[in-house]
């Protein structure tokens, strides 16, 4: 089996889902969800994740270390506070989001349910492998924070 871990990055990721989950939208067609009240509610729900996102960036940013997950061994600090503090992977977090809004615009529950692929993905091969890097790297700085905050909310 190839070993995905950390190989494929998240945005890209959340772009293949986001191409499946219309294509599902197209191919079973469902309009369970009404369509206009469906659509505020993606629209909110991806406005929201977004700005979610942008903080958990901007925390980095601040902190000086690296954004891209495909370079945790560039990882100066680990960053604790503001949005940090209450979720592990805003990032990621703003990503689900983002393909929830998604899923809600194109009033699709069956495009939702591909989400449930989107986390289980991002936490097996990207979460994971990126907490042990860092468990490595920051050992007692890490245990504390990971006892302190959930990994998603």
């Amino acid at each position: 089996m190839i070993n995905l871990e950390l190989k494929i990055p998240p945005v890209a990721v959340v772009l293949i889902c986001a191409v499946l989950m219309w294509l599902v939208a197209v191919i079973l067609p469902q309009h369970g969800l009404a369509d206009t009240i469906a659509r505020v509610v993606g629209v909110i729900f991806v406005a929201l994740s977004m700005l979610g996102g942008f903080l958990g960036v901007g925390a980095f940013l601040k902190a000086k270390t690296t954004v891209d997950p495909l370079l945790r061994y560039k990882t100066s600090s680990l960053v604790t506070s503001g949005i940090y503090g209450v979720s592990r992977n805003p990032m990621y977090l703003g990503m689900l989001g983002l393909l929830i809004g998604f899923g809600f615009y194109l009033g699709s529950l069956y495009s939702l349910s591909l989400c449930v692929g989107f986390v289980w993905y991002l936490n097996r091969f990207q979460i994971e492998p990126e907490e042990r890097m860092l468990a490595a790297q920051l050992p007692e700085e890490f245990a504390r924070y990971q006892a302190r905050v959930r990994r998603w909310i």
